[in-house]
């Protein structure tokens, strides 16, 4: 008697579904589920699948189904910087959402702003090359543009934490603007009679938005804003905004930054280069709450985005966009909170 040899491997090339149904036991069409994402299949028939696939070294061919659907399941995501802590939570997450669904992210850097016009019509060509079947534009500084480019060729966009005006395209957002009204009534209640201002990039509707709430609930309270200053959303450029926003005899005693990123570079200006005692000198308030905000060395008090909201109805638009067809342009805007640790005093 002789012990029993499993088959050698098949040509790559050779290897077919039949092959691996043959071996496994099933029905062609219980490999071809399998392999295609998101089709349902039993437990045990994906196992002896599998098992027989890689016993014969078969490797299902994306790029030939993607020919035979005309579906790429591949969602182009776009990104202008990564350096904000809250946005690489976001694209693991994202990706991860997608991928449970049978789909996978392709990120796409639009790292130089200042090319205009001819730097979106280059990165929509580059984005269009890999026939991506739908689009999520995130911290792009370009959204209205590269928005109105993409839809012209039929492709789904969701602009993620970004308003634009564009009409066909579906936004997730948080409530920008009544974070910033309540990042101004804790400063307020904790009172602070100085309070400046550190924005974002000009331009971002997100620093827009927040700023305006922040505007208006102070001009609610008959105050007003006492300083302000850029910090474009750069921790650099964060750091010398907050030495400009406190050179001056009375310095304020209080600061919102537009982001967490920003807030942690004011924070390390504050104690290191100014010699002030947060709170007490001067209290300071964030937005975002990442993961970083709770360490001991920063206890960020911030205005919480509920990414998780944002990112599942994200996922939700694109893939239904994509799925039935259906373009009419969704309008998502999460609510937000505060999240109070060290950098306010209590009230």
């Amino acid at each position: 008697m002789t012990d029993s040899v499993d088959p050698a491997p098949l040509s790559v090339g050779r290897v077919t579904l039949a092959d691996v149904a043959a071996l496994a036991g099933v029905s062609t069409s219980a490999v071809s589920r399998t392999f295609t994402p998101g089709a349902s299949v039993a437990k045990k028939t994906r196992a002896l699948v599998l098992k027989a696939a890689n016993q014969l070294g078969y490797r299902p061919n994306a790029i030939a189904r993607t020919l035979s659907t005309r579906k790429s399941r591949i969602i182009g995501v776009v990104v202008s910087y990564l350096h904000n802590q809250f946005y690489p939570t976001v694209l693991e997450r994202l990706s991860q959402l997608l991928q449970a669904r049978g789909y996978h992210v392709l990120l796409f850097i639009n790292s130089d702003p200042q090319d205009g016009d001819e730097g979106v019509d280059a990165l929509v060509l580059d984005i269009l090359q890999y026939q991506v079947d739908g689009i999520v534009l995130a911290s792009t500084t370009m959204s209205s543009r590269l928005a109105a480019q993409c839809k012209a060729v039929g492709i789904p966009i969701v602009l993620f934490n970004r308003a634009a005006a564009v009409e066909e395209a579906s936004t997730v957002t948080s409530d920008n603007y009544e974070g910033g009204r309540v990042a101004a009534r804790l400063l307020l209640e904790r009172g602070a009679e100085r309070i400046g201002f550190i924005s974002g990039l000009e331009d971002s509707s997100t620093s827009r938005d927040r700023e305006r709430g922040f505007r208006d609930e102070l001009s609610r309270h008959r105050k007003r804003l006492y300083a302000r200053a850029s910090g474009e959303y750069n921790y650099d450029i964060a750091r010398s905004a907050t030495l400009q926003l406190f050179n001056r005899p009375r310095k304020p005693d209080a600061v919102f930054v537009a982001n967490d990123h920003m807030a942690f570079s004011a924070m390390d200006a504050l104690r290191n280069d100014l010699n002030l005692r947060i709170p007490q000198d001067v209290q300071v308030i964030g937005f975002d709450n990442v993961p970083q905000a709770s360490w001991g060395g920063y206890q960020l008090t911030t205005i919480e985005q509920n990414s998780e909201v944002m990112i599942e109805a994200t996922v939700s638009i694109i893939l239904k966009h994509i799925e039935t067809g259906l373009v009419m342009p969704q309008r998502v805007v999460v609510p937000v909170k505060a999240v109070l640790r060290a950098t306010t005093l209590p009230v």
